[in-house]
């Protein structure tokens, strides 16, 4: 193999990495945003729960049923 057949060969490897490369980074950004988007919404979840226990008691501190 010649030595300009062997720099094509490296130059065409080398694009085809850089151009793997960003779509990877595309990629991984793009699940960034959806993890940052998830991580919002189970804090918002958690917080609403936290308000509806607070608003309507826990069941562990009633007493059972008279029939019990």
């Amino acid at each position: 193999m010649s030595l300009e057949m062997r720099i094509a060969d490296l130059e065409s490897r080398l694009a085809f990495q850089d151009d793997t490369i960003q779509t990877l980074n595309d990629i991984l950004v793009e699940q960034q945003r959806l993890v940052d988007r998830l991580q919002l919404q189970v804090t918002a979840l958690a917080r609403r729960q936290e308000e509806l226990l607070s608003q309507f008691g826990s069941n562990e501190d009633e007493a059972p049923p008279p029939h019990y």
